[in-house]
């Protein structure tokens, strides 16, 4: 083994930095055995300085981060403080002067991954992500390496755990949106502006992340469409368990049937009981992946939190160091497929239709016509009528999300409709 310890910067010490530089201390040992060389942890930037981390040598603490990463001796950059900037900044610093990274940044990674790939190369240097995505459940690393030789077709998860969450206990106790989100902020699965979460934000920048491997196309944040869930309602809930389905905020990436575009997406969504992804409860993440060898695969386990994420966290740097160690690099962007995106109009999948309608004759032979024209076929109506207002639910055949817009904006000017409550997606059949 080599005695000369390998050096780290850790850029962030909140929730997921100082569980890093605990293991690092705790488990030195064993990481220095796996790696062939110790791991010694050689300064920690931060912006409160004067706020006591348990375990971190005050001396290594420090609120320059631009002087640590250029300090040239620096063998790996961990950055764990998210955000565009000065992340970016640092990242791309840190590669000039000699050190490979690992970032959790999810947020940078989607937008620009591929100007942060191209650094790394110039300057051969390693970029490892594995926590950026899906917390401990090891799936950047599978379908970048695993599945090199394989052809994925479809990549659908939740990849949230905030809004699984506040979706299951919606789905198991019948809570309101809001309730449910009161019980997730109150327990922390939620963060005081849960907008990124429920709104799909975060969920669409690992939506890119993971299409960008996968289809080894590069997918940028804004490639994504993204639907948030704080319209979701009990008597959505209500309809799905009619049936048989229950609601999941999904990311889906997928490859058209032609094989050559793709899309990005990310929304509620009904899938049968009988999905894998059904069954996953509370604040966990599981990532259901599908191609022509394997078949079906499903990652599953902790999305979030200081320890699950640290853990993907020191993968990457076991890793990056034994590259280092080797002189080697590894696996850098792949990008060679340079596949078309596709925008949402071009997907192609089943919905579900909640109406409020006037209960009289002849409105559902209305409805009928207006699906008819628009190309998109009918599978099941329900109708339900009391003084004078009536429900209608329809849920459709397979159609292109395009003709679907069109088909609810001609529905909307029917004298007959009163409202479109609820339009939803159904999805894992």
């Amino acid at each position: 083994m080599r005695t000369r310890p390998l050096k780290v910067a850790l850029l962030g010490c909140g929730v997921v930095g100082s569980e890093v530089a605990r293991i690092m201390t705790t488990h030195a040992d064993d990481l220095a055995a796996r790696i062939g060389a110790p791991v010694e942890l050689a300064g920690v930037a931060v912006r409160r300085p004067s706020k006591v981390r348990e375990g971190i040598d005050p001396a290594l603490v420090t609120t320059d981060a631009t002087a640590l990463v250029k300090r040239g001796d620096i063998d790996v950059v961990v950055e764990v403080i998210g955000g565009i900037e000065p992340a970016r900044t640092l990242i791309t610093t840190a590669f000039e002067h000699g050190a490979s990274v690992v970032s959790a940044n999810k947020a940078l990674l989607a937008q620009d991954g591929a100007a942060l790939h191209a650094v790394a190369e110039a300057n051969n240097k390693d970029l490892y992500y594995e926590a950026a995505v899906a917390g401990a459940i090891p799936l950047i690393r599978p379908l970048r390496e695993s599945l090199a030789g394989d052809k994925v077709n479809r990549v659908l998860g939740i990849v949230n755990g905030t809004t699984n969450f506040i979706l299951d206990k919606m789905d198991s106790t019948g809570a309101g949106y809001q309730e449910a989100l009161d019980e997730a902020t109150a327990l922390g699965y939620a963060e005081a502006d849960p907008t990124a979460d429920v709104e799909g934000f975060d969920a669409a920048a690992k939506a890119a992340i993971l299409a960008g491997i996968a289809f080894h196309t590069r997918v940028r944040l804004d490639d994504v469409y993204r639907e948030g869930m704080t319209e979701v309602t009990a008597a959505d809930f209500a309809s799905a368990k009619n049936m048989g389905c229950t609601i999941k905020l999904l990311a889906i990436c997928e490859r058209a049937a032609d094989g050559q575009s793709v899309t990005a997406r990310v929304h509620p969504a009904m899938i049968p009981l009988t999905h894998p992804l059904a069954s996953v409860r509370g604040a966990y993440n599981a990532v259901f992946v599908e191609s022509d060898a394997s078949g079906q695969l499903m990652f599953y386990g902790p999305g979030a939190g200081g320890s699950p994420t640290a853990s993907a966290v020191l993968g990457d740097l076991v890793a990056v160091c034994r590259n280092r160690l080797s002189g080697a690099t590894g696996p850098g962007e792949s990008a060679y497929a340079a596949l078309t995106v596709s925008p949402m109009g071009d997907v192609v999948t089943r919905y579900h239709i909640s109406l409020d309608v006037a209960d009289k004759p002849g409105v559902l032979a209305q409805v009928a016509t207006v699906f008819a024209e628009h190309g998109v076929s009918i599978d099941t109506v329900r109708q339900q009528g009391k003084d004078g207002e009536a429900s209608l639910v329809v849920v459709t055949h397979r159609a292109s999300d395009a003709a679907l817009v069109g088909t609810v904006e001609a529905l909307r000017k029917l004298d007959t409709v009163r409202g479109v409550a609820s339009i939803m997606r159904v999805e894992g059949e």
